[in-house]
């Protein structure tokens, strides 16, 4: 007799088991969907955003081709601040106010990102402005990832906000496979019964 009540009380075990995770897993579900609320929107809407930034050029100005190829120009990289000074939207003054220099010689141009987060499209043969237009795809990209903020918060505050996004993920596999697994279990008892 002993034995068979140490059996009923394993099988009670069970569902109270099932039934702390199950309201454990819908705790920690609720309260870090709540948690996670304003920075899993920034995330969302800056990479839905990043999804499409070469369709709009809103995001990140189309890059522009010159008529020439690659063998034909030589490039001055003095020339191009010279052109970059000229443009006053990018506010380049000295190489300081220049971000970086992106060299695209099978489409003949030089992309000139400037700190203000202006674009310059340069055609390496000609030395003409292709193109002057803000950027905000880098903009997007650091909101993307939380160094908008500051290093720190994108270490802190958005490295765990995805850590618990991946929480939420497993909790809501979860709380979508119980009903399911409910629904097999009550077949299977109705299927030995009869």
């Amino acid at each position: 007799m002993g034995l068979l009540g140490s059996k009923d009380r394993f099988a009670n075990l069970i569902p109270n088991t099932m039934k702390s995770l199950n309201w454990l897993t819908r705790k920690l579900h609720r309260w870090g969907a709540i948690i996670t609320a304003i920075p899993l929107l920034i995330v969302v809407l800056s990479g839905l955003l990043l999804q499409v930034k070469k369709q709009l050029e809103w995001v990140q100005p189309p890059s522009q081709k010159s008529d020439f190829v690659a063998s034909e120009f030589p490039v001055a990289l003095e020339n191009l601040l010279a052109v970059a000074q000229k443009v006053a939207e990018a506010d380049v003054h000295s190489w300081d106010d220049v971000d970086r220099i992106d060299i695209r010689p099978r489409k003949g141009i030089a992309k000139i990102q400037c700190k203000n987060r202006w674009e310059l499209q340069i055609d390496l043969t000609t030395n003409d402005v292709l193109s002057s237009e803000y950027r905000r795809s880098d903009l997007i990209e650091s909101l993307h990832d939380g160094s908008f903020f500051s290093d720190s918060a994108k270490l802190w505050l958005f490295l765990p906000n995805g850590l618990i996004l991946l929480g939420l993920w497993g909790t809501g596999m979860w709380l979508w496979y119980l009903p399911i697994s409910t629904r097999r279990k009550k077949k299977q008892r109705m299927l030995r019964s009869n």
